[in-house]
């Protein structure tokens, strides 16, 4: 049992290191329009050490939120990136000693020097998606940290591969999952330990990492310093941050974050990828991405002049490959396509613009919608389910032409 004095002196500390001394004064944030009325009293625009100014949703842990207009860039800065943990205990880890404990036949001891010396480096551009993306837009609205869209950030990550490091510890011939901590706690000993598992194949894929550089720079302490497990194209849940263990299991995983947590209406997404050692009759462990897009270059209520208008935003998925972006400027009554820019690999954010003429002023509608290259797309309403997962609806903002 954690004593008094313990948790009065761990509850200051972590709040200490998670949001005193903003580096400006809280203001009020531009909120996506439908979340509950409870998020715009209690939002606020504040800057952890290191970061930007973010939309911040709680503090302890900390859940902060990437503002849209960030996402005009297709890659996020580091100190713009969301903020996303689920305990609020988060050591400041000392880089020097650390060290990532991975079982298996021969088992390692790893230090960050040897995590970056003695495996081949590997890179990925990479969307890190929470799952609960988009949350406060669900309605009926459901419990939970009420995100909007900025519960995401698009990243070039560097690392070692996980398969290469399972591969010097050896891999016992009857996994079928790998289980990952990390440094993170619960205030209380009743909270469960966030430890998730990955099915053995995707901790083999190629370009499943243990990042340690995010954007040419060393993981910032909110987004997993030192090291962070990096899956492309599967959800933020995943990621595990501050990774300290790696440990191959021959069953399923039981815990709370696996057996309760994170799981969605079974058939009900569209999922290529599954978790076939976790599902059961009701549900599926929640897997990888969902085709989307949102509109960067303009908000609602924003006034542009009548004549020529360039709209502009990114899209992504799970990796498949957005093959196409179309943009409505009539309610949704035909739709045009738009073009596609740069591709930084089939994992990251990819750009797209659009020329639109608004027929003359007043308000004008503007939707966006995405598929990629296995036939998925958007919807134009979203499939509800209990969490607030996977909110992938048509991106719809109303622009004043004056």
């Amino acid at each position: 049992m954690i004593g008094r004095r313990r948790l009065l002196a761990s509850t200051a500390g972590v709040v200490a290191a998670q949001v005193a001394g903003p580096a400006v004064a809280q203001t009020k944030p531009v909120l996506a329009p439908g979340l509950p009325a409870g998020v715009a009293t209690s939002a606020t625009l504040e800057a952890l050490p290191g970061k930007k100014p973010l939309i911040k949703l709680a503090y302890r842990p900390p859940n902060y939120e990437t503002p849209m207009s960030v996402f005009k860039d297709v890659i996020t800065p580091n100190d713009s990136f969301f903020v996303r943990w689920h305990l609020a205990d988060i050591p400041e880890v000392d880089a020097t000693t650390w060290s990532l404990k991975v079982e298996g036949n021969t088992p390692l001891s790893l230090t960050l020097d040897q995590l970056k010396n003695d495996f081949a480096p590997a890179e990925v551009v990479a969307v890190c998606q929470c799952s609960g993306n988009r949350r406060g837009l669900s309605n009926p609205h459901v419990p939970g940290v009420e995100w909007g869209y900025g519960a995401m950030g698009n990243a070039r990550w560097k690392g070692a591969r996980l398969k290469d490091v399972l591969a010097k510890a050896g891999v016992p011939s009857d996994t079928i999952e790998v289980q990952v901590d990390g440094a993170d706690k619960g205030l209380l000993d009743k909270t469960p330990d966030f430890v998730k598992s990955i099915p053995l194949a995707k901790a083999l894929d190629e370009n499943t990492l243990i990042a340690y550089e995010m954007n040419g720079a060393p993981l910032p302490h909110f987004n997993g310093f030192p090291a962070r497990l990096v899956i492309p194209g599967w959800t933020g849940t995943y990621w595990m941050k501050a990774l300290i263990s790696v440990k191959p299991l021959n069953k399923p995983d039981d815990g709370f974050w696996m057996k309760s947590a994170y799981r969605v209406p079974a058939t009900l997404f569209p999922s290529a990828e599954r978790f076939t050692s976790q599902e059961a009759a009701a549900s599926t462990p929640i897997t990888e991405i969902l085709v989307n897009s949102i509109i960067t270059s303009h908000a609602t209520g924003d006034k542009v002049k009548q004549g020529t208008l360039t709209i502009k935003g990114i899209a992504w998925d799970g990796g498949h490959g957005i093959q196409s972006v179309e943009v409505s400027t009539d309610g949704g009554k035909s739709w045009s396509p738009a073009a596609l820019g740069s591709d930084l690999g089939r994992f990251s954010f990819r750009e797209w613009s659009f020329t639109a003429v608004p027929p003359g002023a007043g308000k004008l509608s503007v939707m966006a919608r995405a598929g990629n290259a296995i036939g998925q797309a958007q919807v134009a309403k979203a499939l509800f389910n209990p969490a607030g997962y996977h909110h992938n609806v048509f991106h719809h903002i109303t622009l004043d032409v004056v």
